[in-house]
């Protein structure tokens, strides 16, 4: 039974770190004011009548820390990158050069980055909650091997670890949180 709750808290615990890196993706898509190719990441282009992500038909760089460039292998995807930029609806306007699409992003205004900071605050809390449905998950599973003969003392303990572990990944998530708060408020 010992390797029963051992398996449940391991099982977890990847769980909530898949929760964690979910989150630091998500985060990484916030925009803090300067230009990252990640904020991208997501926007699909439609390629030839398949949806495609734009990191897969075009070559994306940062000329400097205000502007993107987008370099798509294909001259004709020029118009469809556009396109899916502007319907992604992240708050910024693409131009196109004829050879390159350009992404300026403008400066942030106090309003704009209370706003991401509700974003990634949200993503945030979209993470906690993934963390403590794993545990009341993995606490649910601990409950039915005590009915199967699991004694009270090692149900009560691996409940404990469970929640240990929550706390650890929630921590995480606080954290993860704060340090993009400061980015996005530094100017």
């Amino acid at each position: 039974m010992a390797e029963d709750t051992i398996s449940i808290i391991t099982t977890a615990e990847d769980h909530m770190q898949k929760a964690i890196s979910h989150l630091e993706s998500e985060l990484t898509k916030i925009r803090a004011g300067k230009a990252n190719p990640q904020m991208l990441d997501g926007i699909m282009v439609d390629y030839y009548g398949a949806p495609m992500p734009i990191n897969q038909v075009a070559n994306i760089s940062v000329m400097d820390a205000r502007t993107l460039s987008i370099q798509p292998w294909e001259k004709n995807m020029l118009q469809p990158i556009e396109r899916a930029i502007i319907a992604a609806n992240i708050g910024i306007n693409p131009q196109n050069d004829g050879s390159f699409v350009r992404i300026f992003l403008p400066p942030l205004t106090e309003e704009r980055r209370r706003e991401l900071v509700k974003k990634a605050l949200a993503e945030g809390e979209h993470s906690k909650v993934a963390i403590r449905n794993i545990r009341r998950d993995a606490i649910e599973q601990i409950k039915k091997l005590q009915k199967n003969g699991l004694s009270e003392d090692a149900a009560k303990d691996a409940e404990t670890e469970v929640q240990q572990v929550t706390d650890k990944y929630i921590t995480g998530v606080e954290k993860h949180l704060a340090g993009k708060e400061k980015e996005i408020m530094s100017v």
